[in-house]
């Protein structure tokens, strides 16, 4: 046990050892060129933690994994609860039926064709292919990170995850304002639409929500109606992960019964932290809680996100990545181009419908 009276101090000196990694990362994660580009303190974390693990790993006590572990696992599970305090159903009603439908949409499809594409068509394992599909439906690393203990899956699959959503994502916020400005733009592009369409399309489209908030500001005279419909659509996706992981959770009982792997009196596979992130969500909304220390507690919450993201790069090894080649990129290309591609289409026929 990791607080046994044997393993407590060991355990806790871990803790503290990925804290100030996770310290370490939120620093540059703050400095302006870095925050300029999107990259959050979650995606450093996993990074410093992967150079970790990579060279210094034999440097510290054996004992101190119990701690890396248990920020991995059990503090990760605590931050996703807690990101629902990010999130209002007010903020969601406010973007309307459309943004809804965009969301729903791209989340569901995204998914089911990374998957697909990832462990049919490019041979990856099953477990890869959802986290990386995961990462693009719904809202990158934080996605990541809460469809991993649902899959119980190993360390260097959630990082190969997360590098696709750091490409592609990056790729995403310097493209989309290039695209708007020379054929998306009501006044002078082909393929136009208005500043709310194209926040809508933004906020079902990319990635990581630091990303979707920088397109807008990349953009010349946005607007606020491009810049709120684009994080409102946005955390109508994040909050889309909870509905999403139970029924991965339902879907994952039912192959393992049905494959033989598990016996036919198998419990299902609930991740009650989603439920309690509804829960959380639900409870924000009712804004009992002061605005100042919500925003308290989303600072904390991010630390504690980088915290697990650190964690998990630590138990990631370059050796574990062997054999995968460049089926990680193509699966995250594609879904990249179904995101650009199919994301406009859809965007603008659920816009003409509803």
């Amino acid at each position: 046990m990791a607080f046994s009276e044997k393993n407590r101090n060991a355990t806790l000196n871990g803790i503290a050892f990925v804290a100030i990694f996770a310290a370490a990362a939120t620093m540059i994660a703050d400095i302006k060129f870095v925050s300029s580009l999107g990259i959050s303190p979650l995606v450093v974390g996993i990074v410093i933690g992967i150079f970790y693990a990579n060279t210094l790993h034999n440097q510290i006590p054996k004992a101190w994994e119990s701690g890396i572990t248990f920020s991995g696992k059990k503090i990760l599970r605590f931050a996703i609860v807690f990101y629902g305090f990010r999130i209002t159903f007010q903020q969601i009603a406010e973007v309307g039926i459309d943004g809804f439908m965009v969301s729903l949409l791209m989340l569901s499809s995204t998914f089911i064709l990374g998957t697909y594409l990832g462990h049919k068509i490019f041979k990856m394992d099953k477990d890869t292919s959802m986290l990386t599909a995961a990462g693009a439906s719904v809202c990158g690393a934080a996605a990541v990170l809460a469809t991993e203990p649902v899959l119980k899956a190993e360390e260097h699959k959630t990082a190969i995850a997360v590098s696709m959503v750091v490409l592609f994502g990056t790729i995403a916020m310097f493209l989309y304002p290039v695209l708007y400005t020379t054929i998306i733009e009501p006044a002078t592009g082909f393929l136009h639409m208005t500043p709310q369409e194209f926040g809508i399309y933004v906020g079902g489209t990319i990635h990581e929500v630091a990303q979707v908030v920088a397109v807008p500001a990349s953009i010349p005279n946005a607007g606020a109606d491009m810049a709120n419909s684009a994080v409102i659509v946005k955390m109508t996706r994040v909050i889309m992960i909870a509905p999403m992981l139970i029924v991965l959770g339902i879907y994952l009982s039912y192959a393992n019964r049905k494959s033989g792997t598990a016996s036919s009196g198998v419990k299902l596979v609930i991740p009650w932290f989603a439920v309690y992130f509804i829960a959380m969500a639900g409870f924000n909304s009712l804004q009992i809680v002061p605005h100042a220390i919500v925003e308290y507690i989303n600072i904390i919450d991010t630390f504690l996100l980088t915290m697990a993201m650190t964690a998990l790069g630590m138990g990631t090894r370059f050796a574990k990545f062997k054999g995968l080649g460049l089926a990680p990129l193509y699966t995250g290309g594609a879904m990249f181009l179904w995101l650009l591609v199919g994301g406009f289409f859809i965007t603008k026929w659920v816009v003409a419908t509803f």
